[in-house]
């Protein structure tokens, strides 16, 4: 993403629908699937901005942030982020078996990573055995629009495609799912009438308006299926995987 990007989702993150409804379900997640007993040391690998490690995943324990882009150091310290590295998530500059639980978030979808394998295994390595690893990523390959284009989409997932890859980097699944399934026919009309107009958009994605309030409440309201159940299809795959305790070096 450009410099503008960063702004505009710096400016967002806070307010959007998108990421409050994803929050709600992340912690879901966490409560439910992870179940902390003690305040965890966390990993967020691909920290953006620095909205998740600043609010609700410093509820759970203390936050290690890293990035690859200066732009989204800098924003992150903004937030008064204070554990922060830029490093790529494909050589993450952290001993291994150290961190309780590492959050990556529509990060190995990006041209930037061109090996999401080399990747999982950075985050096998600096997990503790019985650590965590909880992911998130955009959903449908034939889904990609003109957002895709500006955030520099390389692929997009399946649960299969997650799955695979988690387990070929040593992790044991615990929970598959995907989310924000509700809106999901919009996305696709609107993915659709993309491919049909020859206008390319130059409103974000990340844009506030009046149905805010609203898809947030839609988003949120999922957070207990995708938490428990798991939902069968949506916009984004969610996974938690564990590293065993025996373990590979």
């Amino acid at each position: 993403m450009d410099s503008r990007e960063y702004e505009i989702m710096y400016q967002a993150e806070e307010r959007h629908w998108w990421y409050l409804g994803m929050a709600a379900i992340t912690e879901a997640l966490i409560l439910r699937q992870i179940q902390p007993k003690r305040r965890l040391k966390i990993l967020d690998a691909g920290c953006g901005t620095g909205a998740a490690m600043t609010t609700y995943l410093a509820d759970y324990g203390d936050v290690t942030g890293v990035d690859l882009y200066a732009e989204a150091v800098t924003l992150s310290r903004k937030r008064n982020a204070s554990r922060l590295a830029r490093a790529s998530v494909l050589d993450l500059p952290l001993a291994p078996a150290s961190f309780d639980l590492v959050t990556s978030f529509d990060v190995l979808y990006e041209r930037g990573v061109p090996d999401e394998a080399c990747a999982l295994r950075e985050f096998f390595r600096v997990l503790l055995p019985g650590g965590h690893v909880l992911m998130r990523l955009p959903a449908y390959d034939w889904l990609r629009g003109q957002h895709d284009e500006r955030v520099h989409t390389r692929r997009r997932y399946t649960k299969g495609l997650l799955k695979s890859l988690l387990e070929g980097s040593g992790f044991h699944i615990v929970h598959l799912s995907y989310a924000n399934t509700l809106l999901f026919p919009l996305a696709v009309a609107k993915r659709l009438g993309e491919h049909f107009s020859p206008l390319r958009s130059e409103r974000s994605d990340l844009t506030l308006d009046g149905t805010n309030e609203i898809f947030r409440r839609i988003l949120s309201w999922e957070a207990p299926f995708v938490s428990r159940f798991g939902l069968p299809y949506g916009l984004s795959v969610f996974a938690v995987a564990r590293k065993n305790h025996e373990y590979r070096t």
